[in-house]
């Protein structure tokens, strides 16, 4: 098959910065920052926005602030705010708020990792993440799983994808609005991106594929192009390109945002988010965070620029 065949015409990205952006910075955020932070994704273009998880502010203090966060929220009737959640009892004052829309649940597909990251083994986070999928249910919401470590465990090393899929077969069975692949530390290459991705679409057939990439070493961009050539629909992305896991040592951060929407415009698959407002996004965060952050499209000049006269 021609690789112009398997283009396809649009994908819809998923902005984690406020979230899985934020979660491992050592400076905490004001509230406030975090919520122009939303403002400035939406009015990029963002429709789908993870903007806090609702777990132990002991252990991740920078979301010691989720209600807050929820009760700032913008009204919008056309964008979902996405609330991660690790168990019942996050699920639960997810929910309470009021403001979230969709509850995002996290499966990991090795033991040490889940224990390190939930405090359970793989099987019981995979057993949380359908009754988070099933609470969300019950509360007119939806639920949404991610499957962490996909590509690599900073514990256990390589993972078998055999086992990934495994576990997304699990998973399709609670009715989730679709399945996430997360290369958690930055370790996974384009074919195994490629093959995870069409392995999850044949054991959960008719589920969109999300996918979620790190850009520890440099192939974060590259991973989401092969999978969006094999058929994934959803990407995350985090503005400015910034985030990690407390829980993952040498995890480093998302693919960016501007990034992603300069390579998949580029290419002629649409994201709908404005590429100029998404990169002054990331210039403005910079700046909140007194640093240069690692995006690439937002420090270079902006192509293709407009030609006077022309």
């Amino acid at each position: 098959m021609a690789i112009h065949d398997t283009i396809p015409d649009r994908i819809e990205l998923v902005e984690v910065g406020p979230r899985d952006g934020l979660q491992n910075e050592k400076v905490l955020i004001e509230t406030a920052d975090k919520l122009a932070l939303v403002g400035r994704a939406i009015a990029a273009g963002a429709r789908r926005i993870e903007v806090t998880s609702f777990v132990n502010p002991r252990r991740v203090p920078q979301m010691a602030d989720a209600d807050a966060v929820c009760a700032g929220l913008p009204e919008r009737d056309d964008v979902a705010y996405i609330g991660l959640v690790l168990n019942a009892r996050g699920a639960e004052r997810a929910i309470a708020t009021g403001r979230i829309d969709q509850l995002g649940a996290v499966c990991v597909a090795t033991d040490a990792f889940a224990i390190a990251n939930q405090g359970q083994t793989s099987d019981e986070s995979a057993e949380a993440a359908m009754e988070i999928v099933a609470m969300a249910k019950a509360a007119g919401l939806s639920g949404q799983v991610t499957i962490a470590a996909s590509f690599g465990c900073p514990f256990a090393g390589r993972v078998e994808e055999a086992r990934v899929i495994e576990l997304a077969a699990r998973l399709a069975a609670a009715g989730p609005v679709e399945i996430a692949i997360a290369d958690t530390i930055g370790c996974g290459n384009p074919a195994q991106a490629a093959r995870l991705v069409a392995g999850v679409r044949q054991v959960a057939p008719g589920l969109p594929v999300r996918v979620h990439f790190h850009n520890t070493r440099g192939s974060g961009l590259a991973n989401v192009w092969a999978a969006v050539l094999a058929g994934a629909s959803v990407v995350d992305a985090s503005i400015g390109g910034i985030g990690g896991c407390p829980f993952a040592p040498g995890a480093a951060g998302n693919v960016a945002s501007e990034d992603v929407v300069y390579m998949l415009e580029r290419a002629g698959v649409a994201t709908g988010i404005d590429l100029p407002e998404i990169i002054a996004a990331s210039q403005w965060l910079g700046g909140i965070m007194g640093r240069t952050l690692p995006g690439m499209a937002a420090r270079a000049p902006l192509f293709p620029q407009a030609i006077e006269g022309a």
